[in-house]
């Protein structure tokens, strides 16, 4: 309900997966503090990464999965751009059912569950989840009382108790439900 939507791309070299296949998982599966650690051994191990990202008013003027693929198409074009690889030379693995959209050229194999059956996509998933948490820290000092960097944004019992009693915040996504009854109500 809160915050951007993040999105990596990653290039895993193979000199890197004997170093980090032991502590590289989807990311949901680890805690705050392996997802650290398995970041700074991704970088130490020359994984490289790129990263996109939609706001709220991005996601709130196109909605989720339009932003959703934004982020992602940003994150492929910036790795690209840092391997210095060509779009029609390497074969992107997708998380999820669907390609991502604009993003010709790209061949794609979309993998649902891809963070357990892919090393990249499971790379991608901790860079983008450690980069999103730091941030959600960032923006609770900012925006005081809402507990962004406990619960991330997402739709808990404390947030949308915040919600109610101080209305929304700029990083509130004004496209969903729960942040436009707090609107109204404010």
């Amino acid at each position: 309900m809160a915050g951007p939507v993040t999105a990596c791309a990653a290039w895993v070299p193979l000199s890197a997966h004997g170093a980090i296949s032991p502590l590289v998982n989807d990311s949901k599966k680890l805690s705050p503090q392996r997802r650290e650690r398995a970041l700074a051994l991704m970088r130490a191990s020359g994984v490289r990464f790129g990263f996109g990202y939609a706001g709220p008013s991005e996601i709130d003027g196109v909605n989720i999965l339009e932003a959703t693929f934004n982020a992602m198409g940003a994150a492929v074009r910036r790795l690209l751009s840092y391997t210095g690889a060509a779009p029609g030379s390497a074969l992107l693995l997708v998380d999820g059912p669907l390609r991502i959209k604009r993003l010709e050229g790209c061949a794609q194999q979309p993998l649902v569950d891809g963070d357990a059956k892919s090393l990249s996509i499971a790379a991608a998933s901790i860079y983008a989840k450690v980069v999103r948490d730091r941030w959600m820290a960032v923006l609770d000092a900012r925006h005081p009382g809402y507990g962004l960097a406990a619960h991330k944004g997402y739709g808990t019992a404390a947030h949308l108790e915040a919600l109610r009693r101080l209305g929304p915040c700029p990083q509130h996504r004004r496209s969903f439900a729960p942040v436009r009854r707090a609107a109204g109500a404010a």
